[in-house]
């Protein structure tokens, strides 16, 4: 049985602090370093409902992408939701490790998850990282189909892979226009459309495109747009993380046992389609 100590060099391995971007809080939140540690919940976020699952399951360790406390704080009270859940994982013996930008650009990471949960083949990242002399490692994916599909073919097939969420997939383009390669971002692209049109893809699939960005993008190229709820495009990295964390425990003769949260933790809850969807602007 490893010490939590163990298990977290173990995943700093994997996602190395120091590769994290200067703005992010990754790392170890809370857990005492000599407890030990029999299993592990790997989440999208460190929110409440996820934290009594970790706890119902008996979990000692909680793995999220997204971190509880990106911003400093003055207070952990129990009075404010995340000090509860400070006050939940300390309570209950449960720490608290995240992998955010250094599991973005990490080979494998989140976005090698989202195109692997959407049948693409990876050929290289779309931003590469300087730092890595195999250019393996960066930020989101350049990726292939075996074999084209049209923009609504692709849409469709991203609806049924990924998790369902009330957003569902938003799409922009000529629903028959052919796609044959597909630039990936698992979480928020939009700030990436520069290296998306130097690539010369057909599509780009990420989460959060805002409108103005979007538009401007459309009236550059023909680039087919794919836009998913930002849980659902980071939730295939924790199926990811989980099998490699399991590979390592059985390595290490660990016996952990690894567990993939499926609390559905997108924050909007419904979708209400328009009346006049064909319609034109509003009276």
């Amino acid at each position: 049985m490893p010490r939590l100590s163990e298990v977290i060099a173990a995943l700093e391995n994997l996602w190395p602090a120091e590769r994290a971007e200067s703005w992010d809080a990754v790392g170890t939140v809370v857990g005492d370093p000599g407890q030990e540690v029999t299993r592990v919940l790997f989440a999208v976020d460190p929110v409440q409902e996820i934290v009594d699952e970790a706890v119902s399951l008996g979990a000692g360790l909680l793995v999220t992408h997204h971190p509880l406390y990106l911003r400093g704080t003055t207070t952990v009270a129990a009075s404010t939701f995340k000090g509860r859940v400070v006050h939940t994982l300390i309570k209950n013996d449960i720490a608290l490790h995240v992998a955010h930008t250094n599991a973005d650009t990490a080979d494998p990471g989140v976005s090698d998850a989202l195109a692997g949960a959407l049948d693409l083949r990876v050929v290289r990242p779309l931003v590469p990282d300087p730092g890595d002399p195999e250019g393996r490692r960066g930020l989101g994916r350049i990726c292939e189909l075996d074999h084209p599909l049209t923009v609504r073919e692709f849409a469709d097939r991203a609806a049924a892979r990924l998790p369902a969420t009330a957003q569902g997939i938003r799409v922009a383009g000529d629903p028959e226009a052919t796609v044959r390669t597909v630039a990936v971002s698992g979480g928020s692209g939009d700030s990436l459309f520069d290296h998306v049109r130097a690539a010369g893809v057909d599509a780009f699939l990420t989460a959060d495109l805002r409108h103005h960005p979007a538009s401007e993008a459309r009236a550059h190229s023909p680039l087919a747009l794919f836009d998913a709820a930002h849980w659902a495009t980071e939730w295939p990295w924790c199926e990811l993380a989980a099998a490699q964390l399991d590979e390592i425990s059985d390595r290490r003769g660990w016996d952990l046992r690894v567990h993939v949260s499926r609390t559905v933790t997108d924050p909007w809850t419904a979708h209400a389609a328009s009346a006049a969807t064909t319609a034109g602007a509003p009276n």
